[in-house]
């Protein structure tokens, strides 16, 4: 999550007109309700099949968007989407710091242009990574090897956020979100694959 943070500070800077003002403060206000609920998940809960559910939910809602064609969509902000969408991604954030998934259906949903997404999404992720990073603290979660890994990722965060500011310049919807959904397919079979393995993750 502190990488979260430093990435996120460095794209509101650049990029802070293309930002969902209304979106953003809506998914942060509800990320704040789910992410005690994540780290007592975090804390409490039974890690490998929250990482297997998890991971078989991203795989499946993304290969639906995939298959559907992206035909679920809002005109506008939905309160009760908002809801589901920054509450969840709460929950999920505050568990093992993956806010994302439900960001991107809700970004989608909306049909925001790459550029839009990559602004309001990380102008949620700046507080919400904020808080979470207290919250973990406050558990006695945050200890010097996690600091050491942040130092160590520093060389290569700032060039990679300017890199990846120039890509997602030339990208178009439709084949933007292609590309997050295939990610996120990724992502979830790595998810459980490591979990199955018991690799650290």
């Amino acid at each position: 999550m502190l990488i979260s943070i430093l990435v996120a500070a460095i794209v509101v800077v650049q990029d802070h007109q293309q930002i969902h003002i209304q979106s953003a403060k809506w998914l942060i206000l509800y990320a704040f309700l789910g992410i005690p609920i994540g780290l007592m998940i975090l804390i409490y809960g039974n890690a490998y099949w929250v990482k297997i559910v998890l991971g078989a939910l991203i795989i499946g809602y993304s290969a639906y968007t995939l298959l559907a064609k992206g035909k679920l969509s809002l005109g506008h902000d939905s309160q009760a989407w908002l809801f589901a969408c920054g509450f969840l991604s709460g929950i999920l954030g505050g568990a093992y710091g993956l806010n994302g998934p439900p960001l991107v259906v809700y970004g989608n949903m909306r049909k925001w242009t790459p550029q839009h997404f990559r602004a309001t999404l990380q102008a949620y992720f700046l507080p919400a990574s904020l808080v979470g990073v207290i919250g973990y603290a406050v558990k006695g979660l945050l200890g010097w090897e996690v600091f050491r890994y942040f130092i160590m990722c520093l060389p290569v965060v700032a060039p990679t956020v300017f890199l990846g500011r120039r890509i997602n310049r030339k990208l178009h919807g439709a084949k933007f979100f292609g590309y997050i959904y295939w990610g996120l397919i990724f992502i979830g079979c790595l998810l459980i694959c490591f979990t199955v393995w018991r690799i650290k993750i």
